[in-house]
C-alpha cells in the first residue's frame, strides 16, 4: 500500500472517502504505514486498535442497548461503517447475534423500519420501473452477483403485509448467507419489489416508504414478476434467485412458473421443508422409528406446509411408499378446520392432502380422531397449541413430536417450557425462533431451532460453486439427510435435534458440498467436478478479517 502507483490509483478510494466505504473501511485498525499511504494521517485518533480490540468495543456497546431493536439498529449502524468488522462479530458471536440480526428481532424491525431508516441498502424496484428495470438493475454497484434475495413484502415472517418495510428481511437473509456460508456480501443483493399494499396502517403512516397504491393482482403482477426475472437474467445471469415470503398463491405459482428455468428456488417453501425434514430424521435417531412410520398433521396448509409436506412424501417413497400412500399420511388443518376430500373451498395445492374424514374445526378433536405422531406449526397463528391440544398429543404417543415452527416467537404455537410441561417432559420440540433450555424434573432440555438459517445458505453455496444451472428438490432432500446427520449424540441426548449454531460454518460447508455432489451427479453443473471438493468450496468462502 506505500506503493507509489497504488498511491496515485484513482480507482483506490482515500482519505475520508475510504473510511465511508464499508466493504473497505478499517477504522482504527489502518496501520500506520496505511495511513501515510491513504492520506488518513489526522483523520483517525492517533492509537492504531487491532481488530480483537475494536470487537471488544463494538460488543460492549451492544451489551449497553436496552433493547433487541435498538441492538438491531446499532448492528446495521456496524455494517453501514464496517462491514468487515461487522461479520467479524456475528461469526465469532453467531448464537448471541442470530436472533438479533434475523429471526425474532428482524421482525420487529421490519414493522418500524420507515422508522428506522439510516441508509439504504439494496434495490427497491416499483410498478413505476416497468420497462426500464434492466436499467435499475445497472444502478446496483458490483457487476458480479451470486446471490439475490428478493421479497414482495406480502407475507413478511408471520406478521402479514409490511410492502416495502419488508426490506429488512432480503437484508437479513444475505447476512446471513455471509455469516453462515461465507458467501462474499458484494456478490450479495438484497431486492424489494414495491407492488402497493393493502396494509391501511402503512399508508397512513407518513413514514411509509413505499408507494400507496393497493397492491395488483393477477396478469399485472405476473407480467410484472416476469420483467424482472427477465432483467435479471439479462444483468445478472450467474445469480441465484432466492424468493422470499411471497403470499402463499403467487410463492407456488413463482417456484412453478421458473424454477425449470432460472436458477431459483424459495426459501419458504424448500427451505423450511428441509430443515422441518432434518428435524424429523433427527428424531428419528432418538425413537428409533422410521419416517414412513409418523403420522403428521400440519396446523397451517399454506406454502410453508405444502413445502414440507411434498419433500418428507418423497423422501417417505424413498422408504417404500408409494407417493399415494405416503400423502395419506399427512393431514392439513387451515383456518375453516381439517382439510377434507368433501369440503369445495380447497385450492389445488391442499387437495393433494385432502383425505376422506368428517368435518371438524377443533383441533383437539382432530388430534384425538387422526392420531398423529408429529404436530406442525406453520399457520403464523400463536398459542394455537393449547394446553388440552398438547395433553392430546402425549396421550396418543409416548414422545409426541411438537414443531411450533411460525416466525417471529410472537407466533409460536406454543413455547418450549409448555410444550415440555404439559406432556411430563416427554415432547420432542422444535421451533422456528430460539427459546431458552428449560429444566424439567431435574434434567435440562434444550428445544431446537429448526429455523431456515440452517439450511438455506449452505444450498446457495453448493449451487454457486458448482454453477448449478436450476436449483432442485434433490438438493434440499439432500440438504436435510446431511443436517440430521450433524447433530451429536450427546446433543440429541439433551433432547435438541440440530447441531449448535455455533457450528453453522461447518455444517454449512457439509451442506453445500453434498448440494454441489448433486448438481455434479445430475448434470446441472456448468463447471467440471473437482478432484478435491471440499477444498473447492472452501476456497470460495469468505472470512472476515483484515
Amino acid at each position: 500500500m506505500t506503493d507509489s502507483a497504488e498511491r496515485n490509483d484513482p480507482a483506490q478510494p482515500r482519505g475520508i472517502r475510504l473510511l465511508h466505504d464499508p466493504h473497505l473501511n478499517k477504522g482504527t485498525a489502518f496501520t500506520e504505514p496505511e495511513r501515510d499511504a491513504l492520506g488518513l494521517r489526522g483523520l483517525l485518533p492517533p492509537r492504531v486498535l487491532s481488530m480483537k480490540e475494536q470487537l471488544a468495543r463494538v460488543l460492549a456497546n451492544f451489551r449497553l442497548k436496552s433493547s433487541d431493536l435498538d441492538r438491531y439498529v446499532d448492528l446495521i449502524a456496524l455494517q453501514d461503517r464496517n462491514e468487515t468488522l461487522f461479520y467479524r462479530l456475528l461469526l465469532d458471536n453467531v448464537e448471541t447475534m442470530l436472533p438479533v440480526v434475523y429471526t425474532p428481532t428482524v421482525g420487529e424491525a421490519c414493522k418500524k423500519f420507515g422508522h428506522i431508516f439510516r441508509r439504504p441498502r439494496g434495490l427497491y424496484i416499483s410498478l413505476h420501473d416497468r420497462g426500464r428495470i434492466t436499467e435499475l438493475l445497472g444502478n446496483w454497484p458490483e457487476r458480479h452477483v451470486s446471490i439475490i434475495v428478493v421479497t414482495d413484502g406480502e407475507r413478511i415472517l408471520g406478521l402479514g403485509d409490511l410492502g416495502t418495510y419488508g426490506m429488512g428481511i432480503p437484508i437479513g437473509k444475505l447476512a446471513l448467507y455471509t455469516t453462515c456460508a461465507g458467501i462474499h456480501p458484494r456478490a450479495c443483493l438484497p431486492i424489494t419489489l414495491d407492488v402497493g399494499t393493502n396494509n391501511e396502517e402503512l399508508r397512513s403512516d407518513p413514514l411509509y416508504t413505499g408507494i400507496l397504491d393497493p397492491r395488483v393482482r393477477g396478469p399485472e403482477y405476473h407480467e410484472f414478476l416476469e420483467q424482472f426475472v427477465q432483467a435479471v437474467q439479462q444483468r445478472f445471469p450467474d445469480a441465484v434467485l432466492q424468493f422470499e415470503d411471497f403470499a402463499t398463491q403467487n410463492a407456488l405459482d413463482l417456484l412453478r412458473r421458473y424454477r425449470d428455468r432460472v436458477c431459483c428456488f424459495n426459501d419458504d417453501i424448500q427451505g423450511t421443508a428441509a430443515v422441518a425434514l432434518a428435524s424429523l430424521l433427527a428424531v428419528n435417531r432418538i425413537t428409533g422409528a422410521t419416517l414412513s412410520d409418523q403420522c403428521l398433521l400440519f396446523h397451517g396448509a399454506g406454502s410453508a406446509a405444502t413445502g414440507i409436506a411434498d419433500l418428507i412424501a418423497e423422501h417417505m417413497t424413498s422408504e417404500g411408499l408409494s407417493l399415494e400412500d405416503a400423502r395419506r399420511r399427512i393431514w392439513f388443518v387451515d383456518s375453516k378446520g381439517l382439510v377434507v376430500r368433501a369440503r369445495e373451498d380447497l385450492a389445488p395445492h391442499k387437495r393433494r392432502y385432502a383425505h376422506d374424514h368428517e368435518p371438524v374445526r377443533d383441533l383437539r378433536a382432530i388430534v384425538e380422531d387422526i392420531r398423529p405422531t408429529a404436530l406442525v406449526g406453520v399457520s403464523g397463528q400463536a398459542r394455537e397449541f393449547t394446553e388440552q391440544v398438547v395433553r392430546a398429543m402425549a396421550a396418543i404417543n409416548p414422545r409426541p413430536i411438537i414443531f411450533a415452527l411460525s416466525n417471529p416467537t410472537s407466533k409460536a404455537e406454543c413455547t418450549a417450557e409448555e410444550a415440555y410441561r404439559w406432556t411430563e417432559g416427554r415432547a420432542i420440540f422444535a421451533s422456528g425462533s430460539p427459546f431458552e433450555p428449560v429444566e424439567f424434573a431435574g434434567h435440562v432440555l434444550t428445544p431446537a431451532q429448526a429455523n431456515n438459517a440452517y439450511v438455506f445458505p449452505g444450498v446457495g453455496l453448493g449451487v454457486v460453486t458448482s454453477r448449478a444451472r436450476f436449483v432442485t428438490d434433490a438438493m434440499f432432500a439432500a440438504a436435510a439427510e446431511t443436517l440430521a446427520g450433524e447433530a451429536s449424540d450427546e446433543v440429541l441426548a439433551r433432547g435438541c435435534l440440530l447441531p449448535p449454531f455455533h457450528r453453522i460454518r461447518e455444517v454449512s460447508l457439509q451442506i453445500a458440498i453434498a448440494v454441489a455432489e448433486v448438481a455434479f451427479g445430475s448434470g446441472l453443473a456448468r463447471i467440471d467436478r473437482p478432484d478435491d471438493l471440499r477444498a473447492h468450496i472452501q476456497r470460495s468462502m469468505y472470512w472476515p478479517d483484515y
